[in-house]
């Protein structure tokens, strides 16, 4: 929509096509950041099943399968075994499980860290870093389950030192950004790098072209600038205003249909909105035939933020509520922010 948007004269806070294959293609994003000594994990691009499976057996487990294309963040296995894997590669390559997307797997060294993200609003070599955030990909409590869109966040993330913050803009978003002017594919928008702080510092795990779900919901109520504002600031080259509240932490907790991110129900009654310091955002739901009651109608059905002083405060704010509300038919993680609490 970006290249159709600047071919029309219009203005678009966004990546072009091109630009956005840092998103749309893993394989893609992996080729820069090796041309570019950004620092990732080791791994091998397959379209083929047996070389897949061949890799994947001289490695050996913990080991991670990616589908090349978008999968809607379900795309991605970290499996703990070599068989695992050879099933995950096999689903995707010769089952068709997601389409063209997994016609190619990137398949990667497994890495051992604390996984964070970090977000930037671009314009070519200009970009201004977002507070950090802490998405929770996996189903289940204790970082359990299948991979999917995201279960929750919290920002920023108190534990993190703003000299890793630092390294990460320095061997990271830097050189990205230049190396994208480099290739002729100059980055407009906002930059989410999916990062993991291993031993050896902040490596990527995964770009996104755009905001992240569930971050943007507990990242923008942190905004207290004109949105609109920075944002045709920085269009126009201008250096923006972008202001922060500096009041503690905001946390959200994602509510899901049960079997999500698999086979999931829908119709399930939800509960009527929040009001006061907690914001119910609605994703996958619809208005009942009454015209009143809204109905579960995906995956990811809900998700109830709230900014307070500490991550523990915020959490006791949204498991109490969470409590009260009747959640049949739904399910959430219990444990939202607690890496923050150790």
């Amino acid at each position: 929509i970006v290249d159709d948007f600047n071919a029309a004269g219009l203005k678009a806070f966004g990546p072009t096509k091109a630009a956005a294959e840092l998103e749309w293609s893993k394989d893609f994003a992996k080729e820069i950041m090796v041309k570019y000594d950004v620092p990732t994990a080791a791994y091998g691009t397959f379209s083929d099943f047996e070389e897949a499976k061949a890799y994947i057996e001289e490695k050996g487990a913990p080991i991670v399968v990616k589908a090349d294309g978008l999968a809607l963040g379900k795309g991605v296995v970290v499996a703990e075994t070599v068989e695992q894997a050879i099933e995950a590669a096999h689903e995707m390559l010769l089952d068709n499980k997601f389409g063209d997307s997994g016609a190619r797997v990137v398949i990667e060294e497994f890495l051992d860290g604390e996984e964070f993200s970090l977000f930037a609003f671009v314009n070519g070599d200009k970009f201004y870093i977002i507070p950090t955030a802490q998405d929770h990909n996996r189903a289940y409590d204790g970082d359990k389950g299948p991979n999917t869109g995201g279960m929750g966040a919290y920002a920023p993330v108190p534990h993190l030192s703003q000299s890793v913050v630092d390294t990460a803009v320095d061997t990271i978003v830097k050189p990205v950004l230049e190396g994208m002017i480099k290739e002729g594919r100059p980055y407009t928008g906002v930059l989410y790098a999916g990062l993991i702080l291993t031993a050896d510092g902040p490596k990527v795990i995964e770009f996104n072209s755009r905001f992240g779900d569930p971050e943007t919901q507990i990242i923008l109520p942190r905004l207290t600038s004109d949105f609109a504002q920075n944002i045709t600031d920085i269009l126009e080259g201008k250096e923006p205003a972008i202001t922060w509240t500096d009041k503690g932490v905001t946390l959200g907790v994602v509510v899901a249909s049960n079997g999500y991110p698999l086979a999931y129900e829908k119709g399930v009654k939800l509960p009527a909105k929040t009001e006061g310091d907690i914001i119910t955002y609605y994703a996958g739901a619809k208005f009942a035939e009454n015209g009143q009651d809204l109905l579960s109608n995906g995956g990811r059905v809900y998700m109830l933020v709230t900014t307070a002083d500490t991550v523990k405060d915020g959490q006791n704010i949204i498991y109490n509520e969470l409590d009260k509300q009747n959640t049949e038919g739904l399910f959430y993680r219990n444990d939202i922010g607690s890496k923050a609490n150790k």
